[in-house]
């Protein structure tokens, strides 16, 4: 008989991209973090630009509210002029960092080697990675998604152990859907998330099932519930409409109903961690 796995909690994080400023980011917390008394069960990340890095740490210390970047280098340190590590992530108490965003893959050519070296170095770092792949619109088009997927998947997680796959949590941005106001459905989210979990559980049965997978792409209050409503669906990594408190709480409440995950669940992976940081 098979392992039973325990529920996945919901993972809805707000990618700021190169907005607000340390005061922005300050004022937007004080009235988001008075607000979230019905969002337990989803785990909450807010992605800032590094300037903003502490002010959100601070705000967020007491709350349930996790801080994570938005790039890291793979080295801990050198020569390399404008990149931020790990140790200087953990050092400002930041919980997680997104990855392989599309924007650094085709602005700043970041390519799946990179991410193969990055992604180890956060989980090493006690960092939560939020690795983001996806297939451009013509690869959709040349019915290339899922080999896309697939070469995404082997190189990025390949220096990731088995036992800490469960760890990093998977964000399909599909990237015909970015910033287009274009969102997949909920039945081509479902699917591409559906490949993407069979192609971790062919390396590992127990990751597979436990690893969370979101959804990124043109999610805002008025589709967040459609798109969401899969099961097979952990949550949402909100761009622009993550910018305004009551926006973002929204599609985290959205999140919060559809997510199969039972609210009095915690823990990390399979089961996400809710609590406070203090």
């Amino acid at each position: 008989m098979p392992v039973q796995m325990p529920a996945r909690t919901a993972v809805v994080a707000a990618n700021w991209k190169m907005h607000k400023t340390v005061g922005e980011t300050a004022a937007f917390l004080d009235r988001f973090l008075g607000g979230i008394e019905q969002l337990e069960g989803v785990e909450l990340f807010i992605c800032p630009p590094f300037p903003s890095l502490p002010a959100a740490v601070e705000r967020c210390r007491r709350s349930r509210v996790l801080v994570a970047a938005q790039n890291m280098h793979a080295e801990p340190q050198g020569a390399f002029t404008g990149e931020v590590s790990a140790p200087m992530l953990t050092e400002l108490g930041v919980d997680g960092v997104i990855l392989g965003h599309s924007e650094r893959r085709a602005m700043f050519a970041e390519r799946d080697e990179d991410l193969a070296h990055k992604v180890p170095a956060a989980l090493g770092a006690a960092l939560t990675p939020i690795l983001c792949i996806g297939e451009t619109e013509s690869e959709r088009d040349a019915d290339q998604t899922q080999a896309v997927l697939a070469r995404q998947i082997s190189t990025d997680l390949a220096e990731v152990a088995d036992e800490r796959l469960s760890e990093v949590v998977i964000a399909y941005e599909p990237v015909w859907a970015i910033g287009t106001g274009r969102n997949a459905t909920p039945e081509q989210a479902a699917e591409a998330i559906a490949f993407i979990r069979s192609q971790l559980a062919a390396r590992d049965e127990r990751a597979g099932e436990a690893i969370r997978i979101i959804y990124g792409g043109s999610v805002k209050p008025g589709n967040a519930a459609e798109l969401l409503s899969p099961e097979t669906i952990d949550g949402a990594l909100v761009g622009g409409a993550s910018l305004q408190p009551g926006d973002f709480k929204e599609i985290a409440l959205a999140a919060a109903d559809s997510s199969a995950s039972p609210a009095e669940s915690s823990g990390s992976g399979a089961g996400g961690a809710a609590g406070s940081r203090s």
